[in-house]
This record gives C-alpha cells, structure tokens and sequence, in this order.
C-alpha cells in the first residue's frame, strides 16, 4: 500500500499516560465524528456486522462448534465495526468511560459497544486470555475444507479520533526491562488498575488536509507520525474443539500483524471448516515491524472487506510449500508476501524463506537454487511483531522483478483495461479508466481534472503533487504522458481519487479490481 506524504504543520494535541502520570491536560476534542453504528458515517458493504456483545469473543478464536453471526454469499462485501482493546482492560480498570474520561475525552465519544462489552458478562481472564476483541465469525458460503477464502480490504476507517499504546509486565520485547520504574502487585485488580504496573500512552489522533496523524506532546513540542490503518486479526476457524486464545497466530491467520495488509491488500487463509467462518478485530492505527512494545497504536476501525471463496485446486491459489495452502499468505500491488509463523524466530525466518522459494519455483517455473541466490540479493523480510508468543516474519516479493513472467490487467466495472509498468509501477490509461468506471474527466497539454469519490482532483503531468478540493498530497507517482496517451498510476485510483483497488494472481497472470464502493 502506498502511503501518502503530506505536507503539514504541527498543531497542538495532547498525550496522556495510564497508570503512572495522570495529569496531563485535558484532551481537546476534534471535529472528527465517532462512528457509534449503523446510523453514523457510511457502511459501504452490503452487509453490516457491529461489535455488539453477542457478535464478539474476548481474548479467545471462534471453534468449530461456534455459531456464526452471519452468513453471506461468496463475493459478499462486507462492514465490520471492530472496538480496540485498549481501554477497555483490566490493568485500566475495565471501564473505557471513566478511562477516556482522565484524558477529557467525553462519555458520548466513547465507543457504545466498548462500554457494552465492559459491563456485560462475557468471560475474560486478563492473565490467561488474550486482549482483543474478535468480532464474528461469518459464514462465507460455498467455503469447504480444502478450500481457500480470499479477503480483500476494501476501506478502513477510525472510529474515534484517540489510540493507545501499551506496554505491559512480562511482555513486549525486552522483558525485564520495561516498564521502567514499575512493579505488578500480587493484588492488583481492576477496581486499582495502577497496581498492575502497566504503562499506557494516550494518543489522539487528528485528520489534516485529509490526511491523520498521530501525536505526542512534550512540552512544547511534539512527535507527529503518519497513520497506515490495518486490522491486525484475519482469520479463518480452526477445525478444533477447543477455543484458542486470539494472542498467537496459526496457520488459519488469526493474530498476524503484518501491517502491509491494509486498504488494497489480499490475504488468503486456507479453509478448514464448512463456511470458513471469518472473524476479524485487533483494529491498529499504525505499527511499526516488529511491535516492541506489546501494542501498536490501537484505535477502532470500521473495515470493509470482500470475502471470497477460491475453491481447492484453482491456478487463483497461490503456490506453496505444500500441495494446498496450509498457511496465510498475502499480495499487494507491489509484493507477494508469504508469511512464517514460529514460536522462534529463527523458525519463523526459514519458514518465511522456504515458502517465498516454493511460491516462486511453482508458480513460475523458476530453479530453486537461482532463486535463493535472487531472494538473497534482491528481498526484504520484515519481522512482523515479536510479541505474540508466536512470532512472524515476512517476505516482500517484487512483482516488478518478474515483469518477464507476468501479464497485468485492471478489471474496471465491466471493462478490461491493460497496465503498462512504468518507472517501476503499473499505469493505466486515465481516460480510459475514468470512463469505465464513470468519473468525469478533461485534461489539457500539462493538466488533468477528475471529477472522483474522494472529490474533485487536479493533478499535473510528471507531478506527485494531487489536489482534493482544498486539499494537497503527495504520492511516490506522477501522471505521465506516453505515444499511449495520457496514463495514471493505478495506485492513485486508491490512494487519491478515493477507489476500492485491490489484487490477485492467477497463475502468470496480476489482476487488479477498481471500483466505486
């Protein structure tokens, strides 16, 4: 996913810090609205799922014997409302309005459905159960063991204009260490939180000239970090009796965290119980590879995502290590990204390693031994967290690097559109693709108007720079003009012009699908 870069200046925000140091400023709330449901914002799927208390588990994965929420057809796009688990804990006194309420965040800015879920019944041990909140699971017809279902993120939206981060005792990756100057009584308890030990870092949120930040205040001055949402749990039910807790991922995804899987990511799952039985939660706002702390940048997200059925034995399933697909794997429109799990990382490592071999010399044909020689010189493996027990590297693939291999094509509505690569990315044609998916468009010598979801953008040919109504960003890409006309990074129809752009491989043949939600 291709992250924008905005040009902006700092503003004042506020930082707070649970237990320990509770006396920081009252936070200053924002114009941005809580998404509290159905009724507020937009819900973009033609199905809706909340985070209401019979939709969700705490701390554990649905099993074969839970009964899913929903049911929907394969191709369904569906809306999930997810509630962070921050805020919400024990060791912060499980009770988000009075939490929230030390930073000055008002009762009403806190997520209904969090408060639901505090005061309700469901079963939560802080010390044996994981933290998140898992929402569903969903039932994708069709879906049969063997089988693979193929999630594409279409949208994800804050919920709420505040995040935390946490470090926790015994936990994150130098434990022993932090936190610092902190000790958990035997006795601690939520009715006094602070006996935990734990530190966490209030931190809103803020969305300028249409782009979000985050922010820490020191004094007079601040850290400003960007936001790259994405939904750190994925996953399909494992054919078990038993209900796993949502901390370590598996081989059905789950608790993964690879934070390349946000808005226009493909992850794959294998299949290992009728209707799959999707679940997502562990909503971030951003996080960093590897996760040292324990938590990301925590917030609630709504995320809409197409749930999609690839049955056993379709070239639509990428090449693996085994005959069928045992384990999550994932593309974007720059890389392939298989995944390795493992309770060590040095396992985790050979694993991520053999699966990018086994994908690339099955599916393309290419000689092992020239391949690891290639993925030696020419791939990153990017620790995915270190913090959930069972912990993750993976490999980012260039699609680039195999152009010789490949064939690449937009499905934009019903028409079939060529993609050209260019300076290292895939173009389209812009009058073309604006005229299959209705966007009006002009352009001139040096000058392109689109008149698109996200508003009216101006743009100018062989300039990063795009402007949305009043708004300026700046992207890796330019428009360019070629002997084919005027082209368009197909990453901007994501990222500028407010599209659902997202991926597939088939075979030797990158699909991408563009189109309104």
């Amino acid at each position: 996913m291709v992250k924008r870069i905005a040009t902006i200046f700092a503003v004042c925000a506020l930082v707070g810090v649970s237990a320990g140091d509770l006396s920081a400023a009252p936070y200053r709330a924002d114009s941005i609205p809580v998404l509290q449901g159905q009724e507020s914002g937009t819900v973009k799927g033609q199905y809706y799922v909340p985070s209401s208390v019979e939709n969700v588990l705490w701390g554990r994965l649905p099993n074969r014997d839970t009964k899913p929420v929903l049911s929907v057809p394969s191709g369904s796009v569906v809306t999930f409302d997810t509630v962070s688990h921050e805020g919400i804990l024990e060791d912060q006194g499980k009770d988000p309005v009075k939490y929230y309420g030390e930073f000055g965040v008002a009762p009403k800015d806190v997520l209904k459905e969090a408060i639901a879920i505090t005061a309700s019944s469901l079963k939560h041990d802080f010390d044996k159960d994981g933290p998140h909140i898992v929402t569903g699971p969903v039932y994708v017809e069709s879906a049969k063991p063997g089988d693979v279902l193929k999630v594409e993120v279409l949208a994800l939206e804050p919920r709420v204009p505040y995040g935390v981060i946490s470090n926790r005792h015994y936990k994150g990756a130098l434990v022993g260490e932090f936190p610092e100057g902190t000790v958990r009584s035997e006795d601690a308890n939520p009715g006094q939180p602070e006996k935990y030990g734990n530190v966490s870092i209030f931190t809103p949120v803020r969305k300028i000239d249409g782009q979000w930040f985050a922010f820490m205040k020191n004094g007079e001055k601040e850290i400003r970090f960007p936001l790259s949402p994405f939904v750190g749990i994925m996953g399909v039910t494992p054919n078990v009796a038993e209900s796993w807790s949502s901390v370590p991922p598996a081989r059905i995804g789950g608790n993964i965290d690879v934070n390349e899987l946000g808005v226009g990511s493909t992850l794959y799952l294998p299949v290992e119980v009728d209707g799959g039985n999707f679940y997502t939660g562990d909503p971030h706002f951003v996080q960093g590879d590897g996760e040292v702390a324990l938590t990301a940048l925590e917030g609630s997200l709504r995320a809409t995502l197409r749930l999609t059925v690839i049955k056993k034995g379709s070239n639509e399933i990428p090449a693996s290590n085994s005959d069928s697909l045992v384990t999550p794997f994932a593309e974007t429109e720059k890389y392939w990204i298989p995944i390795g799990l493992n309770e060590d990382l040095d396992e985790a490592m050979k694993m991520a390693v053999r699966e990018s071999i086994s994908f690339l010399s099955k599916q393309f044909g290419l000689d092992r031994r020239q391949i690891y020689a290639y993925l030696s010189a020419a791939t990153d493996y990017e620790v995915s967290q270190v913090v959930d027990k069972t912990k993750g590297i993976h490999a980012l693939l260039a699609k680039m690097d195999l152009m010789d291999y490949l064939t690449v094509e937009l499905n934009a509505a019903s028409a079939t559109l060529k993609v050209k690569p260019i300076n290292g990315a895939f173009y389209v044609s812009a009058p073309e693709v604006c005229k299959a998916l209705g966007l009006k468009y002009s352009s001139d010598a040096t000058s392109i108007n689109v008149a698109a979801p996200s508003g009216a953008v101006k743009m100018a040919l062989d300039s990063n720079k795009y402007i949305v109504g009043q708004n300026s960003f700046y992207v890796e890409t330019s428009p360019v003009a070629t002997k084919d006309g005027i082209m368009l990074p197909v990453s901007v129809l994501g990222d500028v012009l407010g599209l659902s752009v997202n991926w597939s491989t088939e075979g030797t043949k990158i699909v991408g699908r563009a189109s309104k939600l």
